[in-house]
């Protein structure tokens, strides 16, 4: 069984991966009782969608291969905190867990800006552990927005 180290390294992967593509590097995977069940990067830029988030496609691509929208067995490890509409999906897919990395200071909903993710009138709640490999997360992004800068 792997650790959140572990995963996060695989979204790490994914987001590298991303940023290699000249999307926002960030990177996210599924695990449903210690199998991955779906993993995916940004791909804004490649879809020209506004929406194809790492964390919406793979909230998709898991519903599919567990073969139902409920989600609250499962973990998502990503890359980055959450926006309000990824946080807003997960609420929706009534996801179990949440790990994420670099926190986001002008847009993250996972207790940054807003916490949707433990919103007292939302009907869900998804449990957060934040900062896990952030550091790593962070360069990823840094360095991105640093080449596009030049």
């Amino acid at each position: 069984m792997k650790n959140h180290e572990d995963y996060m390294k695989i979204a790490l992967s994914l987001a590298k991966e991303a940023g290699e593509n000249g999307e926002i590097p960030v990177g996210a995977i599924v695990v449903v009782k210690g199998e991955i069940v779906a993993q995916g990067r940004n791909e804004k830029e490649m879809r020209g969608d506004a929406t194809a988030h790492a964390e919406i496609l793979v909230l998709q691509r898991a519903a599919k291969k567990v073969g139902h929208w409920r989600l609250s067995d499962a973990t998502m490890y990503v890359t980055l905190e959450p926006c309000s509409m990824c946080a807003g999906a997960m609420v929706q897919a009534r996801l179990g867990n949440l790990v994420f990395g670099a926190y986001d200071p002008r847009a993250g909903a996972a207790g940054s800006v807003v916490d949707l993710l433990d919103h007292p009138a939302f009907n869900h709640r998804v449990i957060v552990k934040s900062g896990v490999l952030a550091e790593e997360s962070g360069q990823i992004l840094k360095e991105f927005f640093d080449s596009k800068r030049r």
